[in-house]
């Protein structure tokens, strides 16, 4: 599978101009079946209320943003997974939208909610899912799922192959963090970061990290971007790799776990 991470500053609260960005670089490159893309990249990150990320949330499916990845999924033969804003009902999700070939895939919800985001969206309440595209098993999570390690590990229990990132990252330990998932889980991982500086009026600023990058099953980047610049990684991995837990002739990552044991006391 050759994957592509898009890495770059979002517009905003300028969906249609982000979807126009993204396009640009999208239709730029061949022969990418997977690509991966910032957490909301389509709307931008600080928001000062629930009605102002309100206004630029779309349902999925749905929306331009639905109608767009139909669209340039099927037009580029390629999957595309990506951080969102997502209205249901009468709720806000941070989400990461799975399209693949023209057909919406699925969605995960972000649980582990960074910050301020507790004041904009609601956490979602399902376990994160693993995602069958092109014959890949993809477990999805978003940015700050990633300190917690049973996310990653409940992907992995699942079946995932590989792990998918968005992120809006701030703080500087996910990169060597994400090393460890790989070697834990035995699986690939790919962070998705953005870039850039992000301000409020009542002077709250964020600066995002950059960085983003794929590691292998041991722990290997594949590949990293810059801290300030945007960019695509491309990289080519064989899913099939992270199917064997085997460490030792005798030790098996998965089977050698005692959970029965793994409990407050």
């Amino acid at each position: 599978m050759k994957i592509a991470l898009y890495q770059f500053a979002p517009l905003w609260g300028n969906v249609p101009g982000n979807l126009k960005k993204i396009e640009s670089i999208l239709c730029s490159h061949a022969n990418i079946d997977l690509w991966i893309l910032p957490e909301l990249c389509t709307t931008g990150y600080l928001f000062n209320s629930k009605v102002e990320i309100g206004s630029v949330s779309e349902p999925f499916p749905g929306g331009q943003t639905s109608s767009w990845l139909k669209s340039i999924t099927k037009r580029l033969n390629a999957s595309v997974i990506m951080g969102v804003a997502e209205k249901c009902k009468e709720k806000l999700y941070n989400s990461a939208i799975v399209f693949d070939n023209g057909f919406h895939v699925g969605a995960y919800r972000k649980i582990h909610l960074f910050d301020n985001e507790k004041n904009l969206f609601d956490p979602g309440n399902e376990a994160p899912e693993v995602f069958t595209v092109r014959g890949v098993r993809i477990g999805v999570m978003i940015c700050f799922d990633w300190i917690f390690p049973e996310a990653a590990r409940t992907l992995a229990l699942n079946g995932a192959q590989i792990i998918a990132h968005p992120a809006n990252l701030v703080l500087p330990y996910c990169p060597d963090a994400m090393v460890t998932r790989s070697i834990e889980n035995r699986v690939f991982t790919a962070t998705a970061n953005r870039i850039g500086t992000e301000r409020l009026s009542d002077g709250q600023q964020l600066t995002f990290i950059g960085n983003s990058q794929a590691t292998n099953i041991f722990g290997k980047r594949l590949g990293q971007l810059s801290k300030d610049r945007e960019g695509v990684l491309i990289f080519d991995i064989d899913p099939a790799e992270s199917n064997s837990k085997s460490i030792t002739q005798n030790n098996d990552l998965f089977m050698d776990r005692k959970p029965e044991l793994y409990r407050l006391n």
